[in-house]
């Protein structure tokens, strides 16, 4: 996928990685190793649809560095997926899950698919005896551990851990994370949890950039699905900010004087889109203006690639930057805003809330023993402040005018691996 200035998404990611290896002082061959996946596993899933005719989808799985643990990281069903939109994921889960302490490689899966042009009948079959079938030998609680992403939800979870545990004869809950609440300790903090990553980091973050914290500052939101309304929502708004604007991808609405977010929420639920709602002193805007509003905070929770060099980056009137979607800044944009002294606040840290709610799930499952909502939420947290101040320590030391909070990051996440593959051996 080309970003706004002619990059790829991959391309951005290595370009990152390399900076990073060179800020570390790491030997060049850590660039040659995680610069490309260990394994990529193309699947065709034919399905006899309702008509009764049968169509095949072309599905991935990318298995990218598992010199820290099992290979984890999400299954989107999207219609516009390429493979290369699939490595750089892995490769990007990679790093999220080293920066944030967990014993988990980098992977990502995906199927060429609109999920809403198909019934639940053809999109059970393409989930359970296409994918979770066709993956079956490459994964397992120990080996792959896939989670839900753009499409792909914990019904649809909940079929393939159905299906791979028939093949397995005996209930495997742990091969797949973000299962449903009744199923193997699916736990309702996984609803919330990316949402709420988001919001731990942007709360601390306001504390180390303005000094009083949060309270009172203002929000826009681009993206109004499950990252943009628990985290801004939901969790921002609890911990004090005012949020001003938010959009779906219709469009959205603003106000400066702040949004009654339960009726935000109750008219998109109803209608279908935050753009109905109507209230004294609300405007309607697009995805391209809620960028470039005068706010405090701007949390970009939609899809990758929006706040580019050339276009928007130079408008962007937030001081911090929070990533809620997955590689929502191209590098040339995020140049461009660090000089301005805005603060980016990276996707593998802000948005990782969901992938450690997956290891905590996962470490449930494992043990058949079961932590309660309130416990879940305190476990989550403790692991989101340690990584931020670990990036925060680790970017002071690199100089902050000097090195972006995303470099100072990957530079903490390839150590951890770099470690990790010198003590194991066979890998540098």
């Amino acid at each position: 996928m080309s970003l706004r200035g002619g990059t790829t998404f991959l391309e951005s990611v290595l370009q990152t990685l390399k900076r990073a290896i060179e800020l570390g002082g790491y030997p060049e061959e850590v660039y040659e190793i995680l610069s490309r996946p260990q394994r990529i596993i193309t699947v065709n899933i034919p399905v006899r649809m309702d008509n009764g005719k049968i169509q095949v989808f072309t599905g991935y799985r990318v298995q990218h560095n598992n010199a820290l643990g099992p290979y984890k990281g999400g299954i989107r069903f999207h219609p516009e997926v390429t493979l290369e939109e699939d490595i750089a994921l892995a490769t990007v889960m990679t790093f999220k899950n080293s920066l944030n302490g967990l014993p988990y490689g980098g992977g990502k899966g995906a199927i060429a698919v609109d999920p809403k042009k198909l019934s639940k009948k053809e999109l059970e079959e393409l989930s359970r005896g296409g994918y979770a079938r066709a993956l079956a030998p490459f994964i397992g609680p120990e080996v792959d551990i896939p989670a839900p992403d753009v499409g792909t939800d914990p019904q649809i979870m909940a079929w393939m851990v159905d299906e791979y545990s028939k093949i397995s004869g005996h209930n495997v809950p742990g091969v797949f994370t973000a299962k449903p609440v009744i199923l193997w300790g699916g736990n309702p903090v996984r609803e919330y949890s990316t949402g709420f990553g988001v919001a731990v980091w942007a709360r601390e973050a306001a504390k180390k950039l303005w000094g009083g914290g949060i309270e009172g500052k203002t929000v826009a939101i681009q993206g109004f699905g499950n990252v943009g309304y628990w985290g801004g929502a939901y969790w921002l708004e609890k911990m004090g900010a005012k949020v001003v604007a938010v959009t779906d991808s219709k469009g959205g609405v603003y106000n400066p004087n702040g949004l009654k977010l339960a009726d935000v929420k109750a008219v998109k639920d109803k209608t279908g889109t935050v753009m109905n709602y109507d209230a004294s002193g609300t405007r309607k805007i697009t995805n391209d203006e809620v960028l470039e509003l005068p706010v405090d905070i701007l949390v970009p929770a939609a899809l990758e690639n929006v706040i580019h060099r050339g276009g928007n980056a130079n408008n962007i009137k937030a001081k911090l930057i929070v990533e809620g979607a997955n590689g929502p800044t191209t590098a040339d944009a995020e140049k461009t805003l660090h000089s301005k002294g805005v603060w980016i606040l990276p996707d593998l840290a802000a948005n990782a809330g969901g992938v450690v709610m997956s290891y905590l799930e996962w470490v449930e499952n494992l043990q058949w023993y079961f932590w309660d909502e309130e416990e879940t939420r305190n476990r989550l947290e403790r692991i989101l402040l340690d990584t931020f101040n670990r990036v925060m320590n680790r970017w002071s030391k690199l100089g902050t005018s000097q090195v972006t909070i995303r470099e100072a990051a990957y530079v903490e996440a390839v150590d951890r691996i770099y470690n990790a593959m010198k003590v194991r051996g066979g890998w540098i």
